[in-house]
């Protein structure tokens, strides 16, 4: 790849151990720049003899890991932090360049995923385990927090990094190694984590990538019962499949899967937060988050308001290749992704819907669409049924407190939600309401190391970053002590 300070960081290879393992029979994937077209690299189509392979030298790995002593463990995660940031401009370039996010959005996701590793460097050291109250003199009760063993991180194509170190920061606190499946569409960046994992001193085996063909990588990851954890982010569809998968072997299971987020705009919102708040959270990544809006809900009273000045910040949007500077809204990911959109709006038009502004393909052609606005979005549409994942904002008018709730909350997804209101009242009564894992008011941008990440309902199972997130890779195990004297 051209332009980095550091090409080395580019690997055409899986990371097995300390070994870069190249694709065997000529059998690769070829993976494209969203902003082209062009062939950006290859990366090995392994088999399932290759993945277990690399979770055999997991698990080998796992055993000197585990009994690693937590302030060692964080120093070396902390030092996988230290040469993320000082690495952060190749990989912001690659992210960028395979995942066709703009530059500025790029390397702020890799800082944004460094964020994690910092966290979890310090989480090493805090998860404890706890003494119970006996119940007879000559006996004492405990709990330890454990390792749960090898785990398989399958991450998503639209947050590269951040889904890898959300996950692998957890999982090697916690003493786990892990293997881990990146998307076919965007593996450079997480081949170039591994690689500065190695850099770190963290010791071959307990980092290990691999790519292929999803079906067959992912029975590998979903049947080896040396696989002890599996954490999965994409769609619902797939994540139903992984479980069934999981269950012959009663795996430990994180689900991170798809959402379809309300935003509810009342009367008594301030505005200018409400259209700041919805831009940040529609149109971030080209509308590719599993959090992004994609219903708004606007109360009678401000509807017009908030449509208008809504349509004048998406007008405003400046679309155009990944490495522009003031590029606000890249490539979308593929031709099927831009067909999604378009069925939507041509769903919602047709259903009664109005565009008041974007509706197509922009003028460069490939998959850069124009962000839209559709007003007047009719209940029935497909775009508040499904997630759209691009930049399209549908507008639904409503009048009354209960009406709104109770739209945002008729879906299978839980995912997250935004709520804009300045009565103190109503925030508790709607925040409770609501059936999701992550609720915002009045902001737009709620992920954060800090806070729990995940859903209810169909949206997943368990939480990432946070305190919580360290739990999804421990066990407990109860101690109890007889004959006490």
């Amino acid at each position: 790849m051209q332009s980095l300070s550091d090409p080395t960081l580019f690997h055409q290879a899986c990371l097995i151990g300390a070994d870069w393992v190249e694709a065997k029979n000529s059998a690769v994937i070829t993976v494209t720049t969203p902003e082209t077209g062009n062939t950006l690299g290859h990366v090995p189509k392994m088999g399932r003899v290759e993945v277990a392979q690399a979770i055999d030298v997991a698990e080998d790995a796992f055993r000197g890991w585990s009994a690693t002593d937590p302030k060692t463990r964080s120093k070396l995660i902390r030092r996988w932090y230290d040469l993320v940031e000082a690495n952060a401009s190749d990989l912001g370039r690659i992210l960028s360049a395979e995942q066709g996010k703009p530059w500025a959005e790029g390397i702020g996701e890799i800082h944004y995923a460094a964020t994690f590793l910092d966290w979890f460097s310090e989480e090493a050291k805090r998860f404890y385990g706890e003494v119970i109250p006996h119940t007879a003199n000559n006996r004492r009760f405990m709990v330890l927090k454990q390792p749960v063993g090898v785990a398989a991180l399958i991450t998503p194509w639209n947050f590269p990094a951040a889904m890898i170190t959300r996950k692998a920061g957890a999982a090697l606190a916690a003493g786990c190694t892990v293997v881990i499946k990146p998307a076919s569409a965007t593996p450079f960046t997480a081949l170039a984590l591994a690689d500065i994992a190695l850099r770190a001193g963290i010791p071959p085996g307990v980092v290990n990538v691999v790519t292929g063909a999803a079906g067959e990588v992912g029975a590998e990851l979903t049947e080896n019962t040396k696989v002890r954890k599996l954490s999965f982010t994409g769609s619902t569809e797939v994540g139903r499949i992984l479980l069934a998968q999981c269950a012959a072997t009663v795996k430990n299971v994180s689900m991170e899967l798809g959402g379809n987020a309300p935003v509810i705009v009342f009367d008594d919102a301030d505005l200018e937060a409400a259209v700041q708040g919805t831009m940040a959270s529609k149109f971030r990544n080209a509308g590719q988050t599993c959090v992004c809006a994609n219903r708004i809900y606007v109360q009678d009273g401000i509807y017009d308001a908030f449509a208008e000045q809504l349509t004048a910040r998406v007008k405003a949007l400046r679309v155009g290749p990944t490495f522009d500077e003031g590029v606000e809204i890249g490539p979308l990911i593929d031709d099927a992704a831009v067909e999604k959109v378009q069925e939507h709006i041509d769903d919602a038009v047709s259903k009664g819907g109005t565009i008041l502004t974007g509706g197509g393909l922009d003028s460069r052609g490939g998959t850069y669409f124009t962000p839209t606005v559709i007003s007047n979005t009719p209940r029935d549409a497909k775009v508040l049924v499904e997630e759209t994942f691009g930049p399209l904002a549908a507008l639904v008018r409503f009048s009354e407190e209960n009406e709104a709730i109770q739209m945002a909350n008729d879906t299978e997804f839980g995912l997250a939600s935004y709520v804009f209101t300045n009565d103190l009242n109503r925030s508790w009564r709607v925040i409770e309401a609501l059936e999701y894992g992550i609720v915002g008011l009045n902001e737009g941008a709620t992920s954060t190391e800090v806070g729990p990440f995940g859903g209810v309902k169909q949206s997943g199972i368990g939480r990432e970053g946070s305190r919580y997130g360290i739990e999804d890779y421990l066990e407990e195990k109860f101690v109890s002590i007889g004959n006490v004297k």
